[in-house]
């Protein structure tokens, strides 16, 4: 039988030396030598076959605590268990990195949105496909408070997604909505917040916003949001528009340059119309 010496054996099996020494002290695969004098190792090439099983293990994310495990055990039953355990642990870490990526890319859209939207106090018109949102209903008027009561209300909702399992990725952009008698009779109240959310989610909860020309004002300052409802109103009877709808106001982006202690929003306020046709 040839020997190996430990640089040999590193190098056939391309490893490092310090992974063998660690190896060894772990007990997941001893030299078939010491020299008592030198305390040099030695290796059979025929323990090759086990190096490349602990390697795939290990390419598969095994900890080599459970690979010493399966090697100490021999009982494949366990074997199987422990990769089974493995495999829905990889699940979980993929899915949690699908929600991420979700989560940038919601941003990037956001910006992006953000650096290509009308200016401030623009009106459009503006053709908007149906949408899903999460909504939260509170037993105050929005309206009636500051941005301290936002912030609350916000909590309330986070809270409340949680509650009912909705992934946090879709805590982002909140807007909040009146409906349409309300917003018709000057009435400016609104008990619901909500964030959109994706067809890929399904809750009893959601509700959807339908498809259709909006209306639309962009806005750069919470407080400026009565007045431009206002001329949102104006602007829809002007041109002989019908009110097809509930008033929503869509937080398009939230900058991340918080200059003033509060939410920087940047605010696309919407109502859904009709055209009168002349018959």
């Amino acid at each position: 039988m040839e020997k190996l010496s430990i640089g040999q054996m590193s190098k056939l099996n391309n490893i490092s030396i310090q992974a063998l020494r660690l190896y060894d002290e772990l007990g997941i695969l001893t030299p078939i030598e010491i020299n008592e004098q030198t305390g040099y190792r030695y290796y059979d090439i025929k323990q090759s076959a086990k190096l490349d099983m602990i390697n795939y293990m290990k390419a598969t994310g095994m900890s080599l605590k459970d690979i010493k495990g399966v090697f100490d055990n021999h009982d494949l039953s366990k074997l199987t268990i422990t990769l089974e355990k493995h495999l829905d642990t990889l699940d979980n870490q993929i899915n949690d990195l699908k929600q991420q990526k979700k989560a940038i890319k919601k941003m990037i859209d956001s910006y992006n949105r953000y650096l290509n939207s009308p200016t401030d106090g623009m009106i459009t018109l503006e053709y908007i496909p149906e949408r899903k949102y999460y909504p939260y209903k509170s037993s105050i008027n929005i309206y009636d408070y500051d941005l301290s009561m936002y912030e609350n209300l916000l909590k309330n909702l986070k809270d409340d997604m949680l509650a009912s399992n909705i992934p946090e990725i879709y805590y982002y952009n909140a807007g909040t909505t009146i409906l349409e008698e309300d917003f018709k009779n000057d009435n400016i109240k609104s008990d619901e917040i909500f964030v959109f959310v994706d067809n890929e989610l399904h809750d009893s909860n959601l509700k959807s916003i339908p498809t259709s020309e909006f209306v639309c004002i962009y806005c750069d300052a919470f407080d400026k949001e009565i007045a431009y409802i206002h001329r949102l109103k104006d602007y829809i009877k002007a041109h002989n528009f019908i009110i097809n709808g509930h008033y929503i106001c869509e937080v398009l982006c939230e900058l991340p340059f918080l200059t003033s202690n509060k939410r920087e929003m940047y605010l696309r306020l919407q109502v859904p119309v009709a055209f009168k046709k002349n018959i």
